[in-house]
């Protein structure tokens, strides 16, 4: 994989639209349960990023024909499909690999797959993926690859340890194709999940409970071909209200989805960030007041992340560089991962004034004028809040390790210069 660069001439206003890609995190599992009929699935609105590409790649080993037949459409047949070694280097990669144990499993009866990659982010354990598929008929052996076997998938009542996303799309895909009834408790919400589900069901699936912890799947239908469009990715649309924020700018999202929403917006409204809705777009404009909401009795704010429907885990980075910009003083609390928060030195180096508490917690007060640096991307969200702090930041910055921001962000570098953004994408050789 070749390493790339941006580099950034900050203190730009923008203006203009922008419309969100397809949510990476529901092309992803999406994309590996299409392994679950042998009929034609045809796919829209699907970002073209390194993960999704990189997991194409993964499921045409396994004998599908996976081909992109328009810029974002993607068509998969399955007809035959075996059960492949996959490559260790390509599991590697992404996180996502991992999803492909629940349809090899239903189709072919084994799987060995090698650890999963993805962001660095802290540990990212994968015991609940072992548990529910342990739970609906499968067995595995652990070594320096995963083993999964089945004599045949079979309903169960399951019950989550924790209420993980890729777990949870896992143990769905699976219970669609085990015999009898599931009922998954515990389990994520997320859009990207339901977004999943309803793929499911457009299949032939018979699935209750969308949107809530507590699914319930009559397993075993046969299932035909379907065509599907992806949802819009409500974490690039936290982005771009952040965006929009740093650089003063007014800017529309259009079809946003603002069904899923409402999270985001409140967390931005406690740093002083207030958008409009149109139907279906969203407006930042530019004039906002930027003042931190202290809680009652003045005492400092929190912002901390949760489990859907509450602010997502994955706009955490992108807030944190949106208070720096504002005045005021609040704690961020990062429950999830340990590692995710330390990307902030890199922005104390920026002029931010930030104080790690811990692995978890960060106090930010601001406002602060950025200046340009030179930093690296860790991950793909940190990335991405590094962009926007260089582009509201005095001068120009360099982010190495770009290729972590395309990773989840599609050519953002021309679509942010759409705006009037100025970006300029340096391929170097490849590592």
């Amino acid at each position: 994989m070749s390493a790339v660069q941006f580099v950034v001439e900050g203190g730009h206003r923008l203006s203009g639209s922008i419309r969100p890609a397809g949510n990476k995190n529901a092309a992803l599992p999406i994309v590996a349960a299409a392994l679950l009929t042998d009929q034609p699935v045809q796919l829209h609105n699907v970002p073209r990023i390194r993960d999704i590409e990189t997991l194409v790649e993964l499921v045409r080993t396994t004998g599908a024909r996976c081909e992109w037949n328009g810029d974002n459409s993607l068509h998969i047949h399955a007809q035959d499909v075996r059960a492949a070694d996959l490559d260790p280097a390509m599991c590697a990669r992404i996180r996502a690999s991992i999803l492909l144990a629940a349809p090899l499993l239903a189709r072919c009866g084994t799987v060995t797959l090698s650890p999963p990659g993805g962001d660095v982010i802290g540990r990212r354990r994968l015991d609940t993926h072992f548990h529910v598929l342990q739970a609906l008929g499968a067995t595995y052996e652990l070594g320096e690859r995963f083993r999964f076997d089945t004599t045949g998938l079979v309903g169960a009542d399951v019950f989550l340890d924790e209420p993980s996303v890729t777990a949870t799309e896992n143990a769905l895909v699976a219970a669609v194709a085990a015999k009898g009834r599931t009922v998954l408790r515990n389990a994520a919400s997320e859009p990207h999940v339901q977004d999943l589900a309803h793929f499911l069901v457009a299949l032939g699936a018979r699935i209750e409970g969308i949107g809530s912890n507590v699914y319930t799947i009559e397993g075993g239908l046969p299932l035909g071909g379907a065509t599907h469009a992806i949802g819009p990715d409500h974490i690039e649309v936290g982005s771009f209200i952040g965006l929009a924020a740093v650089t003063r700018s007014t800017l529309r999202i259009e079809k946003a989805g603002i069904e899923h929403l409402r999270s985001t917006l409140m967390g931005f409204e406690r740093l002083g960030i207030v958008c409009q809705v149109d139907g279906d777009d969203l407006i930042v404009p530019a004039e906002q007041s930027r003042v931190i909401q202290s809680d009652l009795g003045g005492h400092v704010s929190k912002l901390e992340d949760q489990p859907w429907p509450a602010f997502p885990a994955d706009t955490m980075s992108i807030a944190i560089v949106t208070a720096t910009q504002c005045e005021g003083m609040i704690l961020f609390h990062e429950k999830m991962f340990e590692s995710r928060l330390y990307f902030t030195d890199k922005l104390v180096n920026m002029g931010a004034r930030i104080v790690l508490c811990d692995p978890h917690r960060a106090i930010v007060s601001g406002p602060t004028r950025l200046r340009g640096s030179t930093v690296e991307s860790p991950d793909i969200r940190a990335g991405m809040a590094m962009l926007l702090a260089a582009l509201c930041a005095d001068g120009t910055s360099v982010i190495n390790n770009a290729q972590q921001i395309e990773r989840g962000y599609e050519r953002i570098e021309s679509r942010l210069g759409a705006l009037g953004a100025r970006i300029r994408r340096v391929e170097l050789s490849a590592r």
